[in-house]
């Protein structure tokens, strides 16, 4: 039991199933279904975005030590080793990219590889040199449903999915931004530009809010594009696209209370689970 829990812990689980969720919505918006085609893909996304948090643990294994959130994580509290945790990430990685050439095709691994390649590659290493990693690092969210698209049979040429791509890019930069803003203190302490000490907190709540707002109008566009076609989502979207929006205002407003960004964190969370859902169900009905 206490080798599965590190297994869980290695491999993000939580983060790891989100993104296969989005992979999820990219093959059934490219295929109008969900079938017996998707389980091979899925599940090769699953298990490579695994290796992909496993070996992330092994690159910030050094920087983890010395933060008091991920002191305890496996590699340096000393629960598993740095090579064993390397080797499962190649074991995953491997694996994971077969299952998606296999259920697929082989453009679709290529993307899969991508993912691992931008998250792992060039997000984590300059996220060491500079606070505003977190942009092109967004670039990460938008590939997972990708992969389901392709695997689904569509186009990449396909100007849906360049919009679809981009709703999934642009909600990446608030949802990190604000994970970074609630461990800023811990950042700087373990050696990471921190976007906390570069501007000031009124400007990173605007920025926050303008990211937030960009995140709405990209909603907005789905259903404009054709992704979404039923009147009862096309709803929900405007009306969650407007929630948000309203949750996230009074980041505008300059006050002397402590501002929680785990707060509104969790909102944009419940925002793209709610477009997720959406873009899942919408093309079977």
């Amino acid at each position: 039991m206490d080798k599965l829990k590190l297994l869980l812990e290695i491999n993000k689980v939580r983060i790891t199933f989100a993104v296969t969720l989005t992979m999820l919505a990219g093959y059934a918006l490219a295929k109008n279904a969900i079938d017996t085609g998707v389980i091979l893909p899925m599940l090769g996304i699953f298990i490579l975005a695994c290796g992909s948090a496993a070996l992330n643990h092994y690159q910030d294994k050094d920087r983890d030590a010395l933060m008091k959130r991920t002191m305890k994580r496996p590699i340096p509290s000393g629960k598993m080793s740095g090579t064993a945790v390397l080797m499962v990430s190649l074991i995953e990685i491997v694996t994971g990219t077969y299952l998606i050439y296999i259920g697929s095709n082989f453009l679709a691994a290529q993307l899969g590889i991508l993912a691992l390649i931008w998250y792992n590659g060039i997000y984590t290493p300059l996220k060491r040199k500079t606070a505003v990693a977190v942009i092109p690092g967004s670039i990460i969210g938008s590939i997972p449903p990708m992969v389901g698209w392709v695997a689904g049979g569509g186009s990449l040429t396909d100007p849906r999915l360049l919009v679809l791509a981009f709703f999934f890019f642009v909600w990446q930069v608030p949802h990190f931004w604000l994970l970074m803003l609630n461990y800023g203190k811990e950042y700087e302490e373990a050696g990471y530009p921190s976007i906390t000490a570069k501007i000031s907190k009124q400007q990173i709540k605007n920025a926050t809010f303008i990211w937030t707002a960009a995140t709405a109008v990209a909603a907005l566009m789905l259903p404009v594009y054709g992704l979404v076609s039923t009147l009862f989502f096309k709803i929900i979207i405007v009306v969650a696209a407007t929630w948000l929006v309203v949750v996230f205002t009074p980041l505008l407003q300059s006050r002397k209370q402590e501002f929680n960004p785990f707060y509104y964190f969790m909102r944009i969370n419940y925002f793209v689970l709610v477009m997720i859902i959406t873009l899942s169900i919408d093309p079977l009905l």
